[in-house]
């Protein structure tokens, strides 16, 4: 089991007022881990340093080999081409089709053979589920079904990270359980998962751990 993430002492900020401070862990390779906590606690701030979105204010922060603290900006498309990201609000482009959704983010990340594309794009599809809609539009689709797309997207570079930023807050109790349970999956393949969620059943049916977000500090939780 290796190191994915360890921070040290770290504080963060959003418009120069401290958000967390004096944060210590380390993420480990194939665990699932629970951000939990009110609205305004923090989490979306911690993920967003994670991808290098928020620099690190202070102390020691290392996502995969990179110096968070010390990373330019022209090395952050390598290290997020290794973080999948899961957005609550999908973000797929409305004007082209599922395939065509994950054959630009291959094209954007230096792929270019059509063929070698298409394939890898219905494989991982097919991972999630969604190989037989590859043709459909976004519009077309279930919210289940485009939250599978948006983790299918998350996949495409073999990441060793996955940041799920409330992947079931808008879909419905069956079909988040659905997505639970891919996204559990993923992690017993070997890939770290940080989700956050204010669904507290979700640490039951799935165990994990779990990291509470309150006062600016981020504590383990039982």
């Amino acid at each position: 089991m290796s190191e994915l993430i360890k921070y040290e002492g770290v504080e963060l900020h959003q418009a120069e007022q401290i958000v967390l401070r004096d944060v210590n862990l380390t993420i480990n390779t194939g665990e699932f881990v629970y951000l939990l906590g009110k609205v305004g606690s923090g989490k979306s701030t911690f993920m967003k340093s994670l991808y290098g979105e928020l620099p690190i204010a202070a102390g020691k922060a290392q996502v995969l080999d990179y110096d968070m603290s010390k990373i330019r900006r022209r090395k952050l498309p390598y290290l997020r081409r290794r973080i999948g990201i899961v957005f609550q609000d999908y973000q797929l482009l409305t004007d082209r089709s599922v395939e065509d959704n994950l054959i630009f983010v291959l094209r954007a990340t230096g792929w270019k053979n059509k063929r070698i594309m298409h394939d890898h794009v219905l494989e991982i599809l097919q991972q999630v589920g969604m190989d037989k809609k590859a043709y459909k539009m976004p519009y077309q689709l279930s919210g289940g079904e485009q939250q599978r797309v948006v983790i299918a997207r998350s996949l495409l570079n073999s990441p060793e990270i996955i940041l799920a930023d409330e992947p079931t807050g808008n879909l419905d109790p069956e079909t988040g359980n659905e997505i639970m349970e891919l996204l559990y999956s993923i992690s017993r393949a070997g890939i770290g998962v940080v989700l956050s969620t204010h669904n507290l059943l979700w640490p039951e049916k799935y165990p994990g751990r779990k990291l509470l977000f309150e006062g600016g500090l981020i504590s383990e939780s039982k």
